[in-house]
């Protein structure tokens, strides 16, 4: 239990300067652009790509339905119809910004923006642009730092819930399981727009190593409260790479086998929203969506339902002892 602690941050990580320590692009970037970044990875137990078991039947199930349930999209747009060759013919040659400003929110919808023109649903999320993931405790390498991300923000949890967190988010200049920033949750999607050649497959090794944080906050937790089996296999995050024509999704889960935990992604969409006159333009934006009004709920209420039975007033030396929690069992 004791390596749930959280840990303090690195010096230097305390001597940066900005509360999101904003890297530039470029700096950002240089861990990702070696295509070795993924063998790395790899030997850490972190693959980009699926298990030989696959995802669980139930996993299957609602990525179909995150893909086909039909949602309202914007009516006046830089997709409407006759403005779409336009948009695409103009952002086909421009940087990362350009293209993000244009149609980033149109490929993946913003769920505070949602939540401002009415979703009220989707109040107790919370998002970061390009900001760094400063509280999460590392895998591999400097820390992510997402064009765009998605978590639970402190309103997603009753009082008594927070109070149970606390030993495991620790203060101000720790770092934790459960945590990517400081406002932010256990974040359960991340966006990276990219331009150039092979630049998703850049934009694909940032997300695997980003929902890698993710999956491991949520698998650690139901390890923690004995109910481990149950996020065994099952889509815990997702994760979107695009660039000014393609987009590809994917969905992040663990291997639970005893002690050790592996990750695995696996590809739910792949295509082109500028193919086929705009056929699928708006595809992932739906998807987002879905995965805010239908996977979300779930999502969460079963991360709450691993939280309550955390056993109240914790301190850091019963944790330090190693003593597991009680090995209750209750589904959400």
């Amino acid at each position: 239990m004791s390596s749930l602690l959280p840990r303090k941050k690195s010096t230097s990580s305390l001597r940066r300067k900005g509360p999101s320590d904003e890297k530039q692009k470029e700096e950002k970037n240089a861990p990702y652009v070696n295509p070795r970044y993924q063998t790395i990875l790899e030997t850490k137990g972190s693959f980009m790509k699926k298990a030989r078991v696959g995802i669980r039947d139930e996993s299957s199930l609602l990525i179909k339905a995150l893909l086909n349930t039909d949602q309202m999209v914007p009516q006046n747009s830089l997709f409407r119809d006759d403005l779409f060759d336009t948009t695409c013919e103009k952002i086909q040659c421009e940087n990362e910004p350009r293209i993000i400003r244009d149609i980033g929110q149109l490929i993946v919808p913003s769920a505070e923006t949602l939540a401002t023109y009415g979703a009220t649903n989707l109040e107790h999320l919370v998002e970061t642009v390009n900001k760094g993931w400063n509280k999460s405790i590392p895998f591999y390498g400097p820390r992510p730092q997402p064009d765009y991300s998605v978590g639970f923000r402190r309103s997603a949890f009753t009082d008594d819930q927070l109070e149970k967190l606390k030993p495991f988010i620790g203060d101000w200049d720790d770092t934790s399981f459960f945590m990517a920033t400081d406002t932010m949750h256990f974040p359960f999607l991340t966006c990276e727009v990219k331009c150039g050649e092979v630049a998703l497959d850049i934009a694909d090794r940032q997300n695997a190593h980003s929902m890698t944080l993710s999956v491991r906050g949520v698998v650690e937790l139901f390890r923690a409260v004995k109910r481990e089996n149950e996020v065994h296999r099952e889509i815990l995050a997702f994760s979107i790479s695009h660039d000014h024509t393609a987009v590809r999704i994917y969905g992040h889960y663990a291997l639970v086998d005893d002690d050790k935990i592996t990750f695995y992604r696996h590809p739910i969409h792949n295509f082109s929203f500028a193919a086929l006159d705009g056929k699928e333009k708006w595809t992932a934006y739906r998807f987002t969506k879905n995965v805010y009004d239908i996977w979300m709920p779930t999502h969460l209420k079963r991360i709450c339902s691993a939280i309550d039975q955390i056993p109240p007033g914790l301190d850091f030396g019963v944790l330090q002892s190693g003593l597991p929690f009680p090995s209750t069992s209750k589904s959400f």
